[in-house]
């Protein structure tokens, strides 16, 4: 793949797990992507670097004030060799109106989709090739700017990492319990439910932990009146989301 991106190559590849191993987000490859903004100057170049642990400053407005979003895409390995991704673009369209709501500022999608499929190719022997597994793709944007204060931060830091992954839920394509709450709120009318931002998933905690199982939850309109349902009655979905 051609590319003008500038890659430094790990020098210590990782053991790769066995696809029949994999579960999901507990493994990551040898390689991440980044790219850095700075108020007055704009986003940086990306460029791509052995995986490894980012520095924050203990102060960084991430900490403090939750300004991070994120998404996931996934890449596949067909029987005739081909790798393919799916749908990456809406991925990053739909990253730029979580940025939007959460005052980040804009990124070049196409930047950043060379950045993607470039880090893709360079761990291309990290993607799985069983049925039901693939390669986890997740862009990441944080606030880094150190400082206390609510406003949106000056500094971010964009970065990709790769993972591959197994069936989100135990029971894969099969049938899943759905719990229905009517005591947790995920999101509200004016709110941000419609970004992909760490806050979102941090509300969703106490009903996952509320399950007895590792259930995904069917969240009610918190528009309308509520009504009394019975939060440990399953009830059933066709398959995993």
């Amino acid at each position: 793949m051609q590319t003008t991106i500038d890659v430094t190559r790990t020098t210590a590849p990782k053991a790769k797990p066995k696809d029949s191993e994999l579960r999901f987000g507990t493994v990551f490859t040898d390689h991440m992507a980044l790219m850095s903004y700075a108020e007055g100057s704009g986003w940086s170049d990306p460029h791509i670097i052995p995986y490894g642990p980012i520095s924050l400053d203990p102060a960084a407005s991430v900490l403090h004030y939750a300004q991070a979003i994120f998404d996931g895409a996934k890449a596949f390995h067909g029987e005739d060799g081909v790798i393919r991704l799916f749908r990456p673009k809406k991925h990053l369209e739909r990253m730029s109106g979580s940025a939007r709501r959460m005052c980040i500022p804009a990124f070049d999608a196409e930047r950043v989709l060379d950045a993607l499929l470039t880090l893709v190719d360079l761990d291309r022997e990290w993607v799985p090739k069983a049925s039901g597994t693939a390669l986890y793709i997740r862009p990441v944007i944080i606030a880094t700017e150190p400082f206390l204060g609510v406003r949106p931060s000056k500094d971010y830091l964009l970065y990709i990492i790769l993972s591959p992954v197994g069936n989100y839920y135990a029971e894969g394509m099969s049938p899943l319990r759905i719990l229905v709450s009517d005591r947790y709120v995920r999101a509200v009318e004016g709110g941000v439910g419609a970004a992909k931002t760490a806050g979102n998933y941090a509300a969703s905690l106490n009903a996952h932990r509320a399950c007895a199982r590792r259930s995904p939850i069917c969240w009610q309109n918190t528009t309308r009146p509520s009504r009394s349902i019975r939060t440990s009655a399953p009830c059933w979905s066709t398959s995993s989301p």
